[in-house]
C-alpha cells in the first residue's frame, strides 16, 4: 500500500512539474496582413473612402493596425495610424460600461425606473396616433415606467429625429429636441428603436457619482485603460490629427475643414473622440472579460451578461432615413440581431464562416465608424473613416472587405 502511495505521489509530481500547454490564440496567418493592406489601398484608390484606418486585436496583442489615403484632403495630408476620429455612438459602448460598474456597486438596478434618479422622465408620453401628409399626430400616456435595462437595451421608446420620420414631424412642430421632453416612440419594451437612450443613462452616470459624464469616463474608464487620446475635446496641440469630415451626394466626396476649435458638447450617446488605438485598449478590455493588465473594470460575469441576449425575441429594427444626406437606413443585421447590454449581438440564425461569429458584439458610428468583439475567436476589430451618410454603401463595402478577410486569414495559434 505504502508503494502504491509512493508512486502516485510521484506521478502526481511528475504532471504538476510539467509545463502547462498554452491555450490557442487568435492570430492572422502570413497573407492576412497582406490581404487586408491590398484592399484597403485599392478601396481609397477607387475613391470609395479618402481616408481609413483599421485595427485586428488579439485579447493581449494588435494583429494589424494600419492607415491608407488621406485624413486632410485639401491639404494632402497622408492618413496617420494615431488620426483622431469622430467615433460618435461608439460612445455608447463605453457610457454602457460606467452604467455597468455602477450597477456592480449598487448604485444602480438595471429594472429600476429611470425617473427615481431623473424626475423629469416620470409619466412619459407615447405617440399614439401619426400622419405624416397631414402633419399631425398625437400622444398618450405611457402605460408603463422606462427602465434602466431598457434604455441600454434601445427598447425605451426613445428616439431620433433624424432616423425616424415621426419623431421629426413632432421636432418640427413643437421646436423641441431633448429626449424628456419628446414623446415615446412606443410602449417602453415593446420594440426596438435606436436612439438617445445613453444620453439618458450619462445623465444618471453624472447624477448618481456628483460628476460630469466627461469627468466619470475620464477618471474611470479613460485612464485606468490608457486611452490618452479619447475625449470630448482636442487639445489644440493635436488638432493636426484629427481626419476632416466627407459627405457623398450624387457620388462625389465633399469634404469639410476641421474648425479651429475642435471639441463637442459631453453627452452619453455620443460625440467623442478617439483613435483606433484608444479603442482597441476598450475591446481588449472587454475581451478579457472586465479586465486589462493590472486593471479591472468590470467582472467577468457582468460582461458575459453584456454579450447576452436582453431582447428575447425583439429583433433589431430597420430604421428609415429620416434626414436626407446624412444616413441610409441602418443597421446591418437587421430583422435577425438582438441587443445585449449596449451591444448589437450578431445573430446565430445565419452562421457564416467569412463573417463575424455569431454573438459578436458591435455597433458604430454616424460617420461610418465601426468595431466589433468577437469572443468566440478572441478578436475585435476596428474600422474608422468619416464619411457621411451613415451606412453609405461604398463605406459598408469597405467595412465588409475588410471583415472577409480578416476571417478568411484567421487562425488559431498555440505559442
Amino acid at each position: 500500500m505504502k508503494i502504491r502511495l509512493l508512486m502516485l505521489v510521484l506521478v502526481l509530481g511528475i504532471v504538476t512539474a510539467l509545463p502547462a500547454v498554452p491555450a490557442p490564440v487568435s492570430a492572422l496567418d502570413s497573407q492576412g496582413a497582406s490581404a487586408l493592406s491590398s484592399f484597403l489601398t485599392e478601396a481609397v484608390s477607387r475613391g470609395d473612402v479618402p481616408g481609413v484606418v483599421a485595427l485586428v486585436t488579439a485579447p493581449d496583442r494588435v494583429l494589424y493596425h494600419e492607415g491608407f489615403g488621406k485624413m486632410n484632403v485639401a491639404q494632402g495630408i497622408d492618413m496617420r495610424k494615431d488620426a483622431i476620429f469622430r467615433i460618435a455612438s461608439m460612445t455608447k459602448a463605453i457610457t454602457s460600461v460606467a452604467v455597468m460598474m455602477l450597477v456592480e456597486e449598487g448604485k444602480l438596478g438595471l429594472e429600476d425606473d429611470v425617473s427615481k434618479y431623473l424626475p423629469q422622465f416620470k409619466n412619459p408620453r407615447v405617440i399614439s396616433r401619426l400622419d405624416l401628409s397631414a402633419g399631425a399626430y398625437e400622444t398618450r400616456s405611457a402605460t408603463r415606467p422606462i427602465t434602466i435595462r431598457q434604455l441600454l437595451t434601445h427598447t425605451s421608446g426613445i428616439g431620433y429625429s433624424w432616423s425616424d420620420p415621426g419623431l421629426a414631424l413632432v421636432e418640427k412642430l413643437t421646436g423641441k429636441t431633448r429626449p424628456e421632453d419628446l414623446p415615446l416612440l412606443h410602449e417602453p419594451g415593446d420594440k426596438w428603436s435606436y436612439g438617445a437612450g445613453p444620453k439618458v443613462l450619462g445623465d444618471v452616470v453624472a447624477k448618481l457619482s456628483g460628476q460630469p459624464i466627461e469627468a466619470f469616463l475620464e477618471n474611470r474608464i479613460f485612464r485606468p485603460l490608457g486611452m490618452p487620446d479619447t475625449a470630448y475635446v482636442v487639445p489644440p496641440a493635436q488638432n493636426a490629427r484629427v481626419v476632416t469630415l466627407h459627405q457623398r451626394k450624387d457620388g462625389r466626396l465633399t469634404e469639410t475643414p476641421n474648425p479651429e476649435t475642435i471639441a463637442a458638447e459631453p453627452r452619453g450617446d455620443g460625440r467623442l473622440f478617439s483613435t483606433a488605438s484608444d479603442y482597441c485598449r476598450f475591446v481588449q478590455m472587454i475581451l478579457n472579460r472586465g479586465q486589462l493588465g493590472s486593471v479591472r473594470l468590470l467582472k467577468a460575469e457582468t460582461v458575459r451578461d453584456m454579450g447576452r441576449n436582453q431582447t428575447g425575441d425583439i429583433k433589431v429594427r430597420l430604421q428609415p432615413a429620416a434626414k436626407a444626406g446624412y444616413t441610409k437606413p441602418f443597421p446591418p443585421g437587421a430583422g435577425e440581431d438582438v441587443w445585449g447590454l449596449g451591444f448589437q449581438l450578431a445573430s446565430p440564425a445565419k452562421p457564416d464562416p467569412a463573417m463575424r461569429r455569431p454573438g459578436s458584439m458591435s455597433w458604430a458610428g454616424i460617420n461610418n465608424t465601426f468595431y466589433w468583439i468577437d469572443p468566440q475567436e478572441e478578436i475585435g476589430v476596428i474600422v474608422l473613416m468619416q464619411v457621411l451618410p451613415f451606412c453609405d454603401e461604398a463605406a459598408l463595402g469597405v467595412l465588409h472587405g475588410v471583415e472577409t478577410r480578416v476571417y478568411q486569414h484567421l487562425q488559431r495559434r498555440t505559442f
